[in-house]
């Protein structure tokens, strides 16, 4: 933000208002740029804001994909509303802008040999030689494709957050909006190889996957989270992002016939209507389903739905020259 900037110090306010409501630091700091950019198109007092600014900053980003304009007017229709409830602004403005759809588009999972590209960090049976960092990013991103988590819930994890109690092994991941879920950890060599890291890190407290090594790191961020895995997917030959490895374990409970509803709870999905989607994917339970339904349909009559006695084929005469 500009020093001097009129909106400065409402918006420094607004942004200190959410990190107390305890909202996602990513959101925060989303926000916070977003803000930042829209500032340019006011430099008069926040009593006078209008919806003339708020259209001249959301046409400057019409080039932009759906979801990103979406959530940039999100920022500053939180900051309107906020700045109503202070008594700043009699109205919010952003009441006279339409809202934004965002066209829903199916998710991409990745296929089972682009999640291979998880051997190309290090095996589940690493070797004692193999850093603390390498192994942090095998079980990092390897905890995003079990769980079936966001990569900012996988950073954010901490140590507390598990419960490694043998045969019944779980952790705690942390949504968005503050919600909190516990997820099966079901996977006997996933957690083998996270209870090696711990060993090997010696952390018995704290960010579970920290930006150095040596203990006295705070939690790995997102951008470098990020950074890492396109280094190990160039070395895998493979284009997959880390989202991918989340839409990648949803499929496959649904493939393997887990209810919507279970799933829902598993993503931290608010709605089954998100969790709804994955079903519009190739479903190869009900692809079986079909395909014997199909086959038993074709052994029945028509008519008395009895089984169909076998016609014998006729071979044509043959013919002796």
């Amino acid at each position: 933000m500009l020093p001097g900037h009129p909106l400065a110090r409402h918006i420094d306010d607004f942004l200190t208002d959410l990190a107390n409501a305890n909202k996602p630091r990513n959101t925060i700091r989303a926000y916070r740029g977003d803000l930042i950019a829209f500032a340019a198109h006011h430099d008069c007092q926040i009593a006078g804001l209008t919806a003339t600014p708020v259209r001249a900053f959301l046409g400057q980003i019409a080039g932009q994909a759906p979801a990103t304009r979406k959530r940039k007017r999100a920022a500053v229709a939180s900051f309107c509303k906020w700045a109503v409830r202070h008594e700043l602004l009699d109205n919010s403005p952003i009441d006279r802008i339409d809202t934004i759809e965002v066209p829903r588009t199916l998710p991409r999972p990745a296929d089972a040999g682009d999640v291979a590209a998880l051997g190309t960090i290090c095996s589940r049976r690493p070797r004692k030689n193999v850093p603390v960092a390498v192994l942090r990013d095998r079980v990092l991103f390897e905890t995003a494709y079990v769980c079936g988590a966001r990569a900012s819930e996988i950073c954010g994890m901490y140590v507390e957050d598990l419960d490694l109690r043998p045969d019944d092994e779980h952790a705690r991941v942390h949504g968005k909006g503050g919600t909190v879920r516990t997820v099966l950890l079901d996977d006997r060599g996933y957690v083998a190889l996270l209870r090696l890291y711990l060993a090997r890190s010696g952390y018995t407290s704290g960010p579970l996957f920290r930006a150095s090594i040596n203990g006295r790191g705070g939690p790995l961020s997102y951008d470098a989270a990020h950074n890492r895995w396109k280094k190990y997917c160039a070395a895998a030959d493979t284009g997959i992002g880390i989202h991918q490895l989340r839409h990648a374990h949803a499929t496959e409970l649904i493939n393997s016939g887990v209810s919507i509803e279970v799933v829902r709870r598993r993503l931290g999905h608010a709605s089954t209507e998100t969790t709804q989607i994955y079903t519009l994917l190739a479903d190869k339970v009900a692809d079986t389903e079909i395909r014997a339904a199909r086959r038993k349909r074709e052994t029945l009559t028509p008519m008395t739905g009895q089984i169909a006695p076998k016609v014998p084929c006729h071979q044509p005469p043959k013919v002796t020259l």
